[in-house]
């Protein structure tokens, strides 16, 4: 007794919960061995930008657990429950691409109006001369939109600050990122996307729709939050982690769908950046929740155009519809375009660089608790202010242009426009204030517009690129929803402008397109992607003839930025110590089979098919993994080579389950299978699905642990398995294209009174860093190498 409490100590100490189970054969009882034979955190860095440390993260059970009840719930099922099942899915997905459309659209109304009304009260007092006081009310209202928008992230939801697409990232990938997808991330997420966006912050709404729609989609999956849940007979199908996967999906395609009113660049979104496993049944569904959000999007639009919708305007969408101009280039022109591509993935791969270092910066500041968090929002929010208001003195009038078809509306005192008078004389603008002092929409449309060659001063497009390069490493990782797309867009559409001003008399290539392949670039630079921002992009402008330069500059701009660093989302999810498996394993992981890589680990914890009540107690206090092998001792077999019989493997049984049996107490007084009535009166498939227990809540009587427990019907007979002689990186591409949470490894002779299972993978066995901290000598190799 005196050992067990000190293991149990032992395992206190562990704060974290990997994936890794221990095992034994039929004859003895490794329990007790050390539990603790190498490093087992999760990543040797757990930063996050908001201060929250992650913890318990574990994998999810994607895998279809096929078990005696699974088989029984299907066998049971009439053509009308699959039915039922069916139209659930479609119906929602369109529940899901409704309401985040409806929300989109709430999002931008608010922001609008909030913004639209502040920064014309600020150009009144600029009218009368009263500089000092449009300042004050112009930082005051930002302080406090910003401080609303804080204090929600820092007190009720910090998981809901930054723009959530890596934490999506991970949990299609597998990873159980905790506190992502509640109902007070959800609302906190609006309300602090509208506060942040409105303060004028240099960041935009496009990240936090796609957390918000999957937020939508994961409590509608689950029939609402945790703790005030539906429970509706028909959502038992979804309450399984492999359903809610793909409404998530749905959820993240149609965020990015409502962000650019792109319904086929949010499908590509999704396969291309988020999602890990696809489907053609997932296409479809998730195709149909980004129609939906483009109908919504589009009724909202059609009914404020009559004015219903205060400053509502174009409905605050990015949007640069060049359908009807004739986009001419030429051979030569392969030329800017490819110097735009070269420039976007350096400047991207530098952003990435220099974001990653503020990260680590902000990381300490923001453990220090949460007041030094919202001091450190409200400082980014005021020196935001201080230059959004002051910069634009600096920029010299210009004479408004005459034969210009919309030279009536020169210079404009409110609304949007190419042409703010702000401190100018009549008949002169100032296109520094037209950039800074409107909201962010407002100022891609500005500088995304054609035929404005003479608009804009090279100087203010200089100040403009250097002080969005300034606000965007400063401004991401506060403990606000922020994204990431609009300040790329605009950093890359100045570049992309100047560059097509200094290229003005050797190309065709309208100055606003050069801005926007600029802010193409910029983005594959940084975020990597390719087909679905060509995509994106081509939605935006509504013009097919822009397709073969932009896929020119996105390739390039992928492939120069791929030459330095990771793409930014996989830079965030290394801060998070988030366990994601790449797509890609390296290439020194061909040289370690899973057989050694299970000698590194402790000697596996196994259990009997009927188990002791005790002894199923005792594993579950002494150990927190997720999974054990059931084994089955002494069957007879055909071949009948072995006098006592052969070891046979069963399955694998979820430690959930054997809470779930501990809690029903289905136990037997003798050593026993139990009937198939027994359980099914005890059990249900609902039961299964159920986690979050622990061994705390169950209580066993003295009496109650001589018994025994029946684990067949529960176990799943049909776990994923390789054999020994596997090399760890083929396992893990089967690992991650399989979605799995547990592989057993299966010896590659079976010899007679031996376990018939060598060991388990899971996700954090194969993480490069664990392995190279079970084989310090890979490390030493790769060092090698590089010296020679």
């Amino acid at each position: 007794m005196e050992k067990l409490n000190k293991l149990l100590e032992a395992e206190a100490t562990n704060i974290e919960r990997p994936d890794e189970e221990e095992g034994r054969d039929c004859s003895s009882n490794n329990l007790h061995q050390s539990l603790l034979k190498r490093n087992r955190t999760l990543s040797s860095n757990q930063l996050a930008f908001v201060g929250t440390k992650v913890s318990h993260i574990e994998s999810l059970d994607y895998e279809i657990n096929e078990n005696d009840l699974f088989k029984q719930d299907w066998r049971s099922r009439s053509k009308v429950q699959v039915l039922q099942y069916i139209f659930l899915k479609w119906l929602l997905a369109f529940l899901v691409g409704l309401l985040t459309g409806v929300i989109a659209t709430l999002i931008n109304l608010a922001v609008e109006n909030i913004a639209g009304y502040k920064l014309r009260a600020v150009v009144k007092y600029i009218d009368q001369e009263r500089y000092l006081m449009g300042f004050v009310y112009m930082a005051g209202a930002n302080f406090l939109l910003t401080f609303v928008a804080a204090i929600l992230c820092v007190c009720f939801a910090p998981t809901a600050a930054g723009p959530g697409i890596p934490e999506i990232k991970a949990y299609l990938n597998g990873v159980d990122t905790p506190d992502m997808f509640g109902a007070t991330q959800l609302i906190v997420k609006i309300i602090g996307s509208i506060g942040a966006v409105s303060a004028g912050l240099d960041l935009g709404k496009e990240g936090p729709l796609v957390h918000i729609g999957s937020c939508i989609a994961a409590l509608l999956g689950q029939g609402g939050t945790e703790k005030y849940r539906i429970r509706w007979r028909w959502l038992r199908y979804f309450n399984n982690d492999r359903d809610r996967r793909d409404l998530i999906t749905c959820g993240s395609s149609s965020g990015v769908c409502a962000a650019f009113r792109s319904p086929v660049g949010g499908v590509l979104f999704a396969l291309e950046e988020v999602a890990t496993w696809w489907r053609s049944a997932l296409l479809w569904r998730t195709f149909f929740s980004t129609a939906v959000v483009v109908v919504v999007l589009r009724a909202a639009m059609e009914y404020c155009k009559s004015g219903e919708c205060g400053l509502f305007g174009k409905g605050g969408l990015i949007m640069f519809d060049v359908s009807g101009v004739s986009v001419r280039y030429h051979v030569v022109d392969i030329i800017p375009v490819a110097v735009i591509g070269v420039v976007g993935g350096v400047l991207g791969s530098l952003y990435n660089y220099l974001l990653h270092k503020v990260l680590k910066v902000y990381n300490v500041i923001n453990k220090k608790g949460k007041v030094p968090k919202l001091i450190l929002s409200l400082s980014v929010s005021i020196f935001t202010s201080v230059c959004l208001y002051g910069l634009p003195f600096l920029a010299k009038c210009q004479p408004c242009d005459p034969s210009l078809p919309d030279s009536s509306s020169c210079p404009n005192t409110g609304g949007a426009g190419n042409f703010k008078q702000f401190n100018c004389p009549s008949g002169y603008y100032n296109d520094l204030a037209t950039l800074l002092l409107t909201t962010n929409d407002d100022a891609v449309r500005s500088i995304f517009s054609i035929n404005t060659a003479t608009e804009y001063n090279i100087v203010s497009l200089i100040i403009f690129f250097l002080l969005y390069c300034i606000l965007g490493l400063i401004t991401f990782g506060i403990a606000v929803p922020s994204g990431l797309f609009l300040p790329i867009i605009l950093m890359g559409s100045a570049y992309g402008r100047l560059l097509g001003m200094a290229m003005g008399p050797y190309t065709r290539i309208d100055q606003g397109l050069y801005a926007v392949l600029g802010a193409a670039s910029l983005m594959a630079g940084s975020m990597r992607m390719t087909v679905s921002l060509c995509v994106i992009f081509l939605e935006l402008t509504n013009n097919l003839l822009l397709l073969p330069i932009t896929m020119l500059v996105l390739l390039i701009a992928k492939t120069v930025g791929d030459c330095f660093n990771p793409s930014i989302y996989d830079i965030i999810l290394e801060l998070k110590g988030l366990p994601f498996l790449d797509a890609n394993p390296e290439p020194w992981m061909r040289n370690i089979t899973a057989g050694e890589l299970a000698d590194a680990k402790p000697a596996i914890v196994t259990l009997n098919g009927v188990e002791k009540v005790g002894r199923i107690v005792e594993v579950l206090k002494n150990t927190t993994y997720n999974g054990f092998p059931v084994v089955d001792c002494g069957v007879t077999t055909s071949m009948g080579s072995s006098p006592n019989g052969a070891n046979e493997l069963h399955g694998l049984i979820l430690r959930a389950h054997l809470l779930l049996v501990l809690k029903k107490k289905l136990f037997l007084k003798e050593r026993r299978r139990t009937q198939e009535w027994e359980v099914i009166e005890k059990f249900t498939c609902m039961d299964l699905a159920e986690r979050g227990a622990t061994i705390e809540e169950v209580t066993v009587s003295k009496d109650e642990m001589e018994m025994y427990v029946d684990l067949h019907p529960l176990t799943n007979t049909t776990p994923y398995t390789v054999v020994e002689s596997i090399s760890v990186a083929k396992a893990m591409v089967l690992f991650r294209q399989l979605a799995l949470r547990h592989m057993l490894i299966l010896p590659k002779y079976q010899a007679a009174g031996v376990s018939p299972v060598v060991g388990i993978l899971t996700r954090q066995d194969l993480i490069a860093h664990n392995i190279l901290s079970a084989f310090p000598h890979l490390e030493k190799s790769k060092a090698n190498k590089k010296g020679h």
